[in-house]
């Protein structure tokens, strides 16, 4: 079974699990989803998926290359130790791709959709990126050097991204001991927080020790609750517009300064930082948290009906594609990813009809913030 079949087989469990949280949410009066954000966090992870088929064999490929020819042993794939410590392995690797995605200018561009959305829930954990393939294969070569089996790493890299789906919610409150050594939801809030005290802090994916180890653990402070998103807001519910706006942002800056050095720099910098000559050039507002304002454009009861069906349709297609993609002519995978891409773009436009009037933030990472405010209330305990 392909880790694409694995992922249509986990999609109603998903779906489902999120309807839970909705209703549980609504049950406390403290509902946690909006339509028009949960079908574009949802979309994100379909256009993650679907960009895998493509893409996937490119980074499994290059694993398995690296194994092949540089590893100093094989270890074998039938121990039970060999899975664990390719699980502790790979989640000690992940630790420091997640860390480098919030401190390399390019490395952002692609883990930002993650953090795009305003809103914190079931349906945030299934927002990926349709780009990460580029440079996040390089972070997990020491495993193949060590000798971990392709299928072993394969596994343990789809058992590490599973187990982080229940932490992106707001109905389960602190679990004492267990947030101090493992992601959980308390400590995962303060991840995608954009609060000073919050911002960079707690980047583990099933172990917190590592946090704990490299001074970036910070617990989550009730008398400061976590306000979500991205310090350069994204403003749009279009899935094309979210994978990309970084990148262009982060080339508009290279392309602007005039020091060939900075050219370079932008895209290694931590996110936000900018040329002397295009910060002055081009300023823009320094982040003030009581600014802070949540992206909700109005829509009616027909457009969230429309954009539904068409979410339906995608949903639909979508599993019968990762279900068969191992099989489709090439032609035909094409076309079909198109088409739900093309549907994917219709379903943020009915849900954001007024999206060709938004301004561009024209931004390369967090630094920065449009006006408004927005402090979710703090989370409801078990």
């Amino acid at each position: 079974m392909t880790s694409a079949q694995i992922i249509v087989l986990a999609t109603p469990v998903f779906l489902g699990l999120i309807a839970f949280e909705f209703a549980v949410g609504l049950a406390r009066g403290h509902n946690t989803y909006r339509l028009s954000d949960a079908l574009s966090s949802i979309g994100l992870g379909v256009l993650s998926q679907v960009v895998g088929v493509f893409t996937r064999l490119f980074a499994v490929g290059l694993y398995t290359v690296a194994y092949e020819h540089v590893a100093l042993q094989r270890l074998p794939a039938d121990s039970l130790w060999v899975w664990l410590g390719a699980l502790v392995g790979y989640d000690f690797f992940y630790y420091w791709l997640h860390r480098a995605g919030h401190r390399v200018g390019v490395l952002w561009a692609a883990h930002v959709v993650h953090h795009q959305s305003e809103d914190y829930n079931l349906s945030t954990a299934l927002r990926q990126t349709g780009t990460g393939f580029l440079f996040g294969w390089i972070f997990y070569l020491p495993l193949a050097v060590l000798g971990v089996p392709p299928l072993v790493f394969g596994t343990v890299a789809l058992i590490d991204l599973l187990y982080q789906f229940w932490v992106h919610t707001q109905q389960v409150g602190k679990l004492g001991w267990f947030d101090r050594w493992f992601c959980a939801p308390s400590n995962h809030r303060v991840h995608h927080a954009v609060n000073d005290r919050y911002v960079d802090k707690n980047y583990g994916g099933i172990l917190l020790v590592w946090d704990r180890l490299f001074g970036t653990w910070v617990p989550e402070d009730d008398r400061e609750p976590c306000v979500y998103g991205t310090r350069a807001p994204l403003h749009s519910w279009n899935p094309i517009t979210a994978n990309l706006q970084v990148y262009r942002d982060l080339a508009l800056d290279s392309w602007r300064t005039k020091r060939w050095a900075d050219k370079l720099r932008v895209w290694l910098k931590p996110p936000g930082w900018r040329p002397a000559d295009v910060a002055a050039k081009w300023p823009k507002p320094a982040f003030d948290i009581r600014r802070v304002r949540r992206f909700d454009p109005a829509i009616t009861e027909a457009a969230g009906y429309v954009a539904g069906t068409l979410f339906a349709v995608v949903l639909l297609l979508t599993m019968i594609f990762l279900w068969n993609a191992h099989r489709l002519p090439a032609g035909w995978a094409l076309g079909l990813a198109a088409g739900i891409v093309a549907l994917l773009w219709a379903v943020g436009a009915v849900t954001d009809p007024a999206e060709d009037r938004h301004e561009p933030t024209d931004d390369a990472g967090p630094e920065t913030m449009p006006e408004g405010v927005h402090r979710p209330s703090r989370p409801t305990p078990l």
